[in-house]
């Protein structure tokens, strides 16, 4: 059976899975297999989604923290609005110098889970959109180290190329356990894998 054949198959499985379980984006399952095997997100936690539009994290986190848990969902763009009142979503940019302020306004304690499926545009360069991609998972680490109490647990994609060991080294120096996770969701083919990094120090 060809290989091609096989991840086709996959991406339409997920795609066609969460249309049926009304989640907004097939990403929701790479967000669900990390916690069933990691359990990154618990029950009463709160969480904070930077990049998280169109929202399926969201909704796959308000499902793991429950009602007495809080999601924040950030993004550029406008995430659809969700009815729960124990999910709020925002507009802003994580690159803004007051984006540190603007989150923790909405959150009555610190996160304990920071999580970030954030990707740029792709260009087509790969030099360039790891670049990016890195960066932007730098500035994700940034805000989680300013919003997450002790012990809290950062979740974060990448892309495979020179500049992510030394990422992971960074994220290593303030947390007691890193992990590199690639979800079954995610595309055979492509070059995303996530930092998993438990216990903020």
């Amino acid at each position: 059976m060809p290989k091609a054949w096989i991840r086709e198959r996959k991406n339409e499985y997920y795609y066609k899975k969460a249309k049926a379980e009304n989640y907004r984006s097939r990403a929701t399952y790479k967000l669900v297999q990390a916690n069933e095997k990691y359990a990154v997100i618990k029950r009463g936690d709160v969480v904070v989604d930077l990049g998280a539009a169109p929202g399926g994290w969201i909704q796959a986190a308000r499902k793991m923290t429950g009602r007495n848990g809080f999601v924040l969902g950030v993004d550029l763009k406008p995430i659809e609005p969700f009815t729960q009142e124990y999910i709020r979503t925002i507009i802003a940019d994580l690159t803004d110098a007051d984006i540190v302020q603007e989150i923790l306004s909405f959150l009555s304690r610190k996160a304990d889970v920071v999580i970030s499926d954030a990707a740029p545009n792709i260009t087509g360069v790969w030099e360039v959109d790891h670049a990016v991609q890195i960066d932007l998972a730098t500035k994700a680490l940034g805000i989680a180290q300013c919003i997450m109490r002790p012990g809290g647990n950062f979740f974060v994609k990448v892309f495979q190329g020179g500049l992510l060991d030394e990422f992971i080294r960074t994220v290593k120096a303030s947390f007691n356990e890193v992990k590199i996770v690639k979800p079954q969701a995610s595309r055979t083919k492509s070059s995303e894998m996530y930092i998993l990094a438990l216990g903020l120090k």
